[in-house]
């Protein structure tokens, strides 16, 4: 296997000719062959023939990539995961329906696109007051404005031509109403709040970051690259463009400074790192609307294609395990543990993988026998449900076998059909860093079920990586066995040629990579984000309260009595620098406490847990937890190393509760 560096981008040498490289595939491929179906990977048609044939040919041009990459034992293991693949789906020939993407029409994107970012009603029949989108217009960045402006104005086109009578807006006065709203907005200071930090960290990105084409793909180990935070503050987008933007004498400067490629860690937050699961319903929908915008946008600035998938939909299983939808399987495990969120049968096949012990040379790699794998999913379909299956029956390869078969026989991937193209389309951002923060924002848009699957899965991995000394499984290694069963699907579809299949297989192994070496921040919400939901609550509440007063002065009530009342409601009987913690559940059921520079959201549980007594002293710390509710945010779990003195600047008007995380 050669590896070249090329100045004009990421490819990949690889061949096999029979020699080495063909012994090295036959080997495993007699250890045994892994299960799985030959017809369908997620929602797509697939032309497996096109991926997998061509593993054990010489191609007939060179194909490069950066030097220090991919090592050839890494690569090996894809090909030879994908020729597993292929020789073991032979013995799961049953019929299965084939599922196509359907082709959209023109505009239909675009429709659908403003549908999911919550701005139906800007058009169509669902067309109302336009002033109900400009509070949320009005949060934008200039890229997320300019996203959203874009595709108003293809659906309004299309519409025109298809002259459908429905009221259709004009781009120009839906923008010019959200330029007036902030203008004219009192207490804009949120909004601002969103650049005051923009250029904090460019200096440091702008130097840290690979600005080539040629991104490393997976950066040796040996060698831990330098660290440093990641700009959660400043739309990604904003970034991306002011980079773009920025002097081709500073990107030339850059070139070829691999060495300090860094490795991006959360920054710390005085007013808390928020996580996907922190926020109520009502807000999180907020975030995945602000995520779809934002991705959109960074995706337009480094001018990436970024369209989403709409499978046809077919009939599936509505029981069983495998080629199961996530969210059936998760209806009938729910019956028998209340409030599961991850598949029964998932928990269990990596709890028995990790029974045998994860020190086990070759773990994940080395595939169980094919046709004890048929059988034993025969024997699971039959026997899980009723606690009647012999688990000591399957070996430690054969349950690794089966968890991977169970992630590419689900009926729809796991990374989702709507977002499939989007992860793959991540390889071909510019910078590791844009590539982290476009994860960062698919991870978010995932519908809860895929989410909470996916994250069990790579917290699995990372513990198979740490005893990459004892199993010789790396995260390159895992990575390269994990990418085919979970990226398949890209592009089955599609006659696909030769030098795009190499591409590809470099470029989701990649992308696997990251996630599993950086869920942390991949399942953190940007702050800036969450800023935009707190200023689209405020303006609400100022609308809403505006819409109070006209009606109480219509019912001829004191006007100045309400406002009094109102004003005081977080005030009463709270001096000036102490907030009023609530604990309903706690022996102690409210404290007043002192806010001082120093003082975080787990000082003040401590305080609480500390007067326990009784049944409530066996409360142990991440069983309870301080939330911030109401004022501009609907409620948000704080995180341990939360300043309260500086999240109670940020949103005085909240109250503080403590109470557990509900399942």
């Amino acid at each position: 296997m050669n590896w070249l560096s090329s100045s004009q981008g990421v490819v990949l040498t690889a061949y096999h000719p029979s020699g080495k490289d063909q012994a090295v595939g036959d080997s495993h491929a007699k250890g045994g062959e892994e299960a799985t179906s030959s017809r369908r990977y997620g929602q797509y048609t697939m032309n497996q023939e096109s991926t997998t044939t061509r593993v054990m040919e010489k191609p007939p041009f060179d194909r490069s990539i950066s030097q220090d990459s991919l090592d050839e034992l890494s690569m090996e293991d894809y090909w030879i995961e994908l020729e597993n693949i292929k020789k073991s789906s032979e013995n799961r020939q049953e019929d299965q329906e084939v599922v196509v993407v359907k082709e959209p029409d023109e505009g239909e994107l675009e429709e659908e696109w403003l549908k999911e970012a919550g701005l139906s009603n800007l058009f169509g029949e669902s067309a109302g007051d336009p002033q109900e989108s400009m509070v949320f217009l009005s949060t934008l960045t200039r890229t997320q404005a300019a996203a959203v402006q874009k595709r108003v104005e293809t659906v309004s086109q299309t519409l025109r031509k298809k002259n459908k009578q429905y009221q259709i807006p004009d781009v120009r006065d839906i923008f010019a109403q959200q330029r007036e709203s902030k203008e004219t907005a009192p207490g804009g200071t949120e909004s601002q709040s969103l650049r005051t930090n923009e250029n904090k960290y460019q200096g440091r990105d702008d130097q840290a970051s690979n600005l080539v084409g040629e991104e490393k793909l997976i950066p040796p180990e040996e060698t831990p690259a330098p660290e440093t935070d990641i700009n959660l503050e400043v739309s990604f987008a904003e970034q991306a463009l002011n980079l773009k933007e920025s002097s081709k004498e500073k990107i030339q400067k850059s070139k070829g400074d691999d060495a300090t490629l860094p490795s991006f860690r959360l920054p710390k937050d005085k007013t808390g790192t928020t996580r996907i699961g922190d926020l109520a319903q009502q807000d999180m929908k907020k975030v995945c609307h602000l995520a779809l915008i934002e991705l959109t946008a960074l995706y337009d600035v480094l001018g990436i294609e970024l369209k989403q998938q709409k499978a046809v939909k077919i009939k599936t299983r509505d029981s069983g395990l495998f080629c199961v939808p996530l969210t059936v399987l998760l209806e009938q495990d729910q019956r028998k543990v209340l409030g599961t969120r991850i598949p029964l049968i998932f928990q269990k096949l990596i709890s028995r993988i990790e029974e045998g012990g994860l020190e086990t040379e070759g773990l994940l790699r080395i595939p169980g026998a094919a046709i004890r794998i048929k059988n034993l999913c025969q024997e699971l379909e039959a026997k899980f449900y009723e606690g009647t299956f012999n688990w000591e029956s399957v070996k430690q390869h054969d349950a690794a076998s089966l968890l991977k078969l169970f992630i590419r026989e689900l009926p729809q991937p796991l990374l989702s059909v709507e977002y499939l193209k989007a992860f793959q389309a991540v390889q071909n951002l510019p910078t590791k860093k844009q590539q982290l923060q476009a994860l960062n924002l698919l991870v978010i848009l995932l519908p809860d079920a895929n989410r909470d699957t996916l994250k069990a899965l790579l917290e699995f991995l990372q513990r198979v990586i740490d005893n990459k000394e004892k199993n010789k499984m790396t995260v390159m290694n895992v990575a390269m066995v994990m990418a085919p069963n979970l990226f398949m699907c890209h592009g089955l579809g599609l006659k696909s040629s030769e030098q795009r299949e190499f591409v590809m297989a470099a470029g989701t192994a990649n992308t696997m990579n990251l996630l599993i070496k950086y869920q942390k921040l991949l399942w953190t919400i940007p702050k800036f984000i969450v800023n935009q939901v707190r200023k689209q609550n405020t303006e609400n509440h100022k609308k809403d309260k505006r819409a109070m007063k006209k009606l109480l002065k219509k019912m001829a009530y004191d006007r100045e009595k309400y406002e009094k009342q109102d004003k005081s409601t977080n005030d009463a009987d709270v001096p000036q620098g102490v907030i009023r913690v609530q604990a309903p559940h706690l022996s102690k059921v409210s404290m007043a406490i002192q806010l001082t520079e120093e003082l975080k959201a787990s000082d003040v549980l401590a305080r609480f847990l500390s007067q326990e007594s009784g049944v409530a002293q066996t409360l142990k710390k991440g069983e309870v937890f301080l939330y911030e509710i109401g004022g501009n945010i609907g409620e948000r779990c704080l995180d341990d190393d939360t300043y309260m003195k500086d999240l109670y600047q940020l949103n005085p008007n909240a109250e503080w509760v403590i109470k557990s995380k509900p399942l």
